[in-house]
């Protein structure tokens, strides 16, 4: 077997970089760390700007086998599987990505667990034995199919050629299915159904409510948001950087003092008790003076009465700015309150999430990885969005790229999609990411990162606004705009593409009522594109659209039989199909095998 590009006789020295700076592909805040780390951070390999980063935690690696776990992650990490152990095995890659480094390395530290309890304090005491035990116990598992095994051993198998690939691994012998094949080594392991994707398109009850407001705050409220905001921070400001003199302090007094003489409620916020306290940045923005000055007159005796009279009299904080956006004929708030904009913010940039992960297809990562400037303005003809490919990105040897690609073909953005991108430049004005994840953190003074929204936090992010959406409708009296949950659960992120397919195919016109905009988006899409394994979703939407024509000619079958007519160019073709009888319009995408001719 041929030796990796550097033999290495004794192990790498204490300070030696766990990630060489050639391979460092995100520099920033967290730094390279060294081998003696007992964290081994792989973040300077995530390019990704939505991906979670990982760390390896050696800590819980038993501590006997902890320094051959050490160096076959280090060479793992640094230098390329020899080209001997890729022949025969088209789909590995000579090179992991950082997600796969951290998933290998979890697997061997389950490994070395076991192997610790069974009383083996070095790799090289593995035996043929102990490979089949381990096996045996891995497909024994609850919920285990061949594809976890085969990861399992998989893993393994990198473990043992890292190891042996130079002088100073520790001698493990070959494992048994290496030669044999995982197929032939594990020939009665369950094979599960595999292709399919199984994720369950957002219930229509669920989507269409929730894509109106969404909608909505891209398109109506937006302004108002954002101009509250702007007003947020100038009051902030001013609150931040006044200098305190007797004269605000003067201010300050007559203010409060006139609010409590005319019995009115004072500018209060509520903490995390629910107890209301003064507004101070509100009030001394208002006023003009510190919030020092504020939290200092509390502290004076002839004022300690104050928040005794706050808890009994709360009152708002409406900004001055105005509410121009309505909802029907009705403005959807009376004011925003400055202690509320930074929240509603959060859901104005959620809102766009929604409308771009909906009415694009991409999926979340693409989504959150898109840059200001990514959909430069048109003269006439239709936008394009121009962003990163992540899932399929390869570099020159077949390895995952990290950062992704330029996809060669945009996106093609239809009219909400273009606005929710305008909404989010005006939210990220300096440019990056525009879901860049220090200023959707909505600080007085974010600071770009090279990181987006994490996709957890993303996640709770679309329920809260799906709750805040239904407050909303069941305020303005709009019940049937309501949010409902989902029958399968949380809506999460990656169901939007799923859900596109078919509110294509059955919504045209329908509850979301957006037929114009949906009308290119299936010539838009290319033959390979949301590839599913048995599938893509031009297939899924061949599926939905014989479905929808279906109910169609059984609606128009039943209005023709009640005496209904229709008239067009069309209209002799319709009535033919209509009249043709029910049986042809009960659609089923799976029939039953013909007894004549079975499968």
């Amino acid at each position: 077997m041929s030796a990796l590009p550097a033999e290495l006789p004794t192990l790498p020295a204490w300070n030696t970089p766990v990630i060489a700076t050639s391979l460092v592909l995100a520099p920033g805040p967290v730094p390279v760390s060294i081998y003696a780390d007992e964290l081994w951070h792989l973040a300077p390999l995530v390019a990704n700007p939505s991906a979670t980063r990982p760390h390896l935690d050696w800590a819980r690696f038993p501590e006997a086998l902890r320094p051959q776990g050490q160096l076959a992650a280090w060479k793992m990490i640094n230098m390329p599987l020899p080209a001997s152990m890729l022949a025969g095995h088209p789909t590995w890659h000579s090179r992991l990505g950082p997600h796969g480094i951290h998933d290998t390395v979890l697997r061997w530290q389950r490994f070395a667990l076991w192997l610790h309890h069974q009383g083996v304090t070095g790799l090289d005491q593995i035996s043929d034995g102990v490979w089949v035990a381990w096996a045996d116990r891995v497909a024994r598992q609850p919920g285990a199919h061949r594809g976890t095994v085969t990861k399992d051993l998989v893993a393994l198998t990198r473990l043992w050629a890292f190891d042996s690939a130079t002088r100073a691994g520790a001698g493990m012998a070959m494992p048994p299915w290496n030669h044999l094949g995982v197929d032939d080594f594990l020939p009665t392991t369950p094979i599960p159904g595999r292709g399919e994707n199984t994720t369950e398109p957002i219930s229509p009850a669920t989507m269409g409510p929730l894509l109106i407001c969404a909608l909505r705050m891209v398109d109506d409220f937006a302004d108002d948001i954002l101009a509250a905001w702007t007003e947020s921070q100038r009051l902030a400001d001013i609150a931040a950087h006044t200098a305190a003199s007797p004269a605000s302090k003067a201010r300050l007094k007559h203010y409060l003092q006139d609010l409590i003489d005319r019995g009115q409620p004072v500018p209060s916020r509520s903490n995390a008790g629910n107890v209301h306290a003064l507004a101070n940045t509100d009030i001394a923005g208002h006023v003009g003076c510190s919030s020092a000055q504020v939290n200092g007159l509390l502290t004076a005796a002839p004022w300690q009465h104050l928040l005794a009279y706050v808890r009994e009299n709360p009152g708002p904080c409406p900004l001055s700015t105005p509410i121009t956006g309505l909802v029907g004929e009705r403005r959807w708030a009376a004011f925003i309150d400055f202690t509320a904009t930074r929240e509603l913010l959060r859901h104005l940039g959620t809102a766009c999430f929604i409308v771009l992960a909906y009415l694009t297809g991409m999926r979340p990562a693409e989504v959150l990885g898109l840059e200001s400037g990514c959909c430069p303005d048109q003269d006439g003809g239709r936008h394009l969005i121009y962003g990163r490919v992540f899932k399929s990105a390869a570099d020159a040897d077949g390895n995952h790229h990290s950062a992704g690609h330029l996809r060669e073909v945009p996106w093609v953005a239809i009219a909400p999609v273009v606005t929710a991108i305008r909404v989010l430049e005006r939210i990220a004005p300096d440019g990056g990411l525009l879901f860049d994840a220090a200023t959707h953190a909505f600080q007085n003074t974010p600071t770009a990162s090279a990181t987006s929204i994490g996709q957890e936090g993303l996640r709770r992010r679309i329920e809260a606004f799906a709750a805040w959406a239904s407050a909303l409708a069941r305020r303005l009296g709009r019940d049937h705009e309501v949010v409902p949950d989902d029958p399968y659960g949380a809506i999460g992120l990656a169901r939007f593409r799923r859900t596109l397919a078919w509110h294509i195919a059955r919504r045209p016109g329908g509850l979301v009522a957006l037929a114009i905009q949906y009308g290119h988006m299936r010539t838009a899409m290319s033959g390979g594109y949301a590839a599913r394994g048995r599938d893509g979703i031009h297939e899924l939407l061949d599926v939905e659209t014989a479905r929808a024509t279906a109910d169609t000619l059984t609606t128009l079958h039943d209005d023709l039989a009640h005496g209904a007519g229709i008239s067009g160019p069309a209209a002799r073709r319709a009535i033919q199909r209509g009249r043709a009888g029910t049986h042809f319009c009960r659609f089923d995408p799976h029939p039953a095998p013909s007894p004549r001719h079975p499968g």
